[in-house]
């Protein structure tokens, strides 16, 4: 609410609180980008950007040393690849620009498309606060969920990238819609949608769910005029999909059972993690009781019903679409904030203490830019150190060069590439490497401790194998045997050995 005062409209201090608090939480998350910290599937997009660094057009594997198409290859790291090569800089250097550009397209996007619903001042810092902390008591962290902790490992991944544009696609969708545009706004909106399906194909999903909520929720419904308007966009963007040279998307669609066991933790603990979003499906009813066809509302059940599906089929990949009934819950929640009625103060004061619980669960990613000494004795404890990196093999006095291969377990394997060597396996699933699983059996059994010497050799000389990376006891070769020569050793006692039989 403003107030005016000799012709002045002023905004009460109470009414300022939203920007204050946003506006902290995004000086927090710019502040985490100087720091990048490493977690969860950073190495692959480093990897990735390294790759297209090196060969933009035939990149190959990622992650091994195979001339394989790849999905990461998507429009966005393309971009990001060829400013590494023009300008030379560091592939962490460019995941922070990634991050940077992915945050500005974030913040603006939910500014966007929330004043589509509402022109209000403080709704947008709202909203913001909303989809960063009205998650769960419990701290849950994965890529394309908008939690402020999830957000401060993923910044710099495409799943921002792609979140970012998909605010701004429903909010353009919209307005598209209500002043019946012409072609040319339609079809840029079609390759827009391509855009964000390739580059981060379950954040595409999400897309896509909320623009077919934004066609079904439109009002005025839209014309004859328009509807050929949409299939046009929508077949461009199809052919956008086909002809994209790095990888097949549609191809995807044959994704095998690897992605399902990975997403089965996404169906646990469902009120831990996302408890506090229920206050915005209060708010969604209360929208859906004053029109029936509200988009928001759509939205969310296009989002759940998919989630609900893949849990009682065990299709557990689907839950990446979780965000599609988050978001719109979320987002409801800081309108319904605004809107006149008797219930309107008990909704706020509810959300507040919403909005503190999920603060006080996400409070250890201050931890990310403050030296963990400094924070008070429980928010310390919430915090949780990100991973050291491998950036000390490839020092000037160790020597591992772009392209060797090192044979490594799976978690090394998922940080080595970042760097520019490859692994024996990849770190992460690989539906288009033929020989994966003979990979993962060879990076097994190397390090079986029943093994027999000669077995070890022969698939070290398979795959050209140039440097093993082990900790203490994790089995291989023994570390006198006179095919190895200790070169270096790592963080927490890990090895680095060079193959020189």
């Amino acid at each position: 609410m403003r107030v005016a005062t000799k012709g002045v409209i002023r905004t009460p201090p109470r009414a300022l609180v939203p920007h204050a608090c946003a506006l902290l939480c995004v000086a927090l998350l710019l502040l985490v980008i100087v720091r990048l910290p490493w977690a969860g599937d950073l190495g692959i997009h480093a990897a990735t950007i390294e790759r297209l660094r090196h060969d933009p057009l035939h990149p190959g594997n990622p992650l091994v040393d195979a001339d394989t198409p790849s999905p990461y290859y998507s429009p966005w790291t393309l971009l990001l690849g060829c400013l590494a090569k023009a300008t030379g800089l560091g592939t962490f250097v460019v995941l922070r620009v990634a991050a940077l550009v992915g945050m500005a397209l974030l913040v603006t996007g939910v500014g966007h498309f929330v004043r589509t619903f509402s022109t209000r001042r403080g709704v947008m810092p709202l909203a913001v606060l909303c989809l960063l902390l009205l998650w769960g008591p419990g701290l849950f962290n994965w890529s394309g969920f908008l939690g402020l902790n999830s957000l401060a490992l993923t910044v710099s991944y495409p799943s921002t990238f792609a979140l970012g544009l998909s605010f701004h696609f429903w909010a353009l969708l919209r307005k598209a819609l209500r002043s019946a545009a012409g072609w040319r706004v339609f079809l840029g909106l079609g390759a827009l949608w391509a855009v964000i399906l390739l580059s981060h194909q379950f954040t595409g999903v999400v897309a896509s769910f909320g623009a077919l909520a934004m066609v079904l929720g439109a009002r005025p419904w839209p014309g004859r005029a328009v509807l050929p308007r949409v299939a046009g966009g929508l077949a461009l963007g199809f052919g956008v999909l086909a002809l994209w040279p790095y990888y097949s998307f549609f191809d995807l669609f044959g994704a095998g059972g690897g992605l399902e066991e990975i997403h089965r933790s996404l169906y646990r603990n469902l009120l831990p993690h996302f408890g506090l979003a229920l206050l915005g499906v209060v708010a969604l009813a209360a929208r859906w009781r004053r029109d029936h066809r509200d988009p928001l509302v759509i939205f969310f059940a296009l989002g759940a019903a998919m989630f609900a599906a893949g849990g009682l089929t065990g299709h557990y990949s689907w839950g990446r679409v979780l965000p599609a009934a988050l978001i719109p819950a979320q987002v409801a929640a800081a309108l319904e904030a605004f809107e006149a009625g008797a219930l309107r103060r008990a909704f706020t004061a509810l959300l507040g203490a919403a909005l503190l619980l999920g603060a006080w669960t996400q409070a250890g990613t201050v931890g990310y830019v403050v030296p963990r000494g400094a924070l008070p004795g429980p928010v310390a404890a919430k915090y949780r150190p990100p991973w050291t990196g491998y950036h000390w093999l490839t020092s000037s006095r160790v020597r591992v060069r772009y392209g060797d291969v090192v044979m490594a377990k799976t978690f090394p394997a998922r940080q080595i590439p970042a760097y520019g060597p490859y692994t024996v396996a990849p770190g992460y699933p690989d539906f288009f490497l033929p020989d994966e699983g003979d990979r993962v059996a060879a990076v097994r059994q190397y390090f079986a401790p029943g093994t027999a010497r000669a077995e070890r050799l022969g698939i070290l000389r398979r795959y050209g194998v140039r440097w093993v990376v082990a900790y203490p006891g994790d089995g291989g070769l023994r570390a006198g045997d006179p095919a190895l020569r200790r070169t270096s050793v790592g963080p927490r006692g890990q090895v680095l050995y060079e193959v020189v039989g």
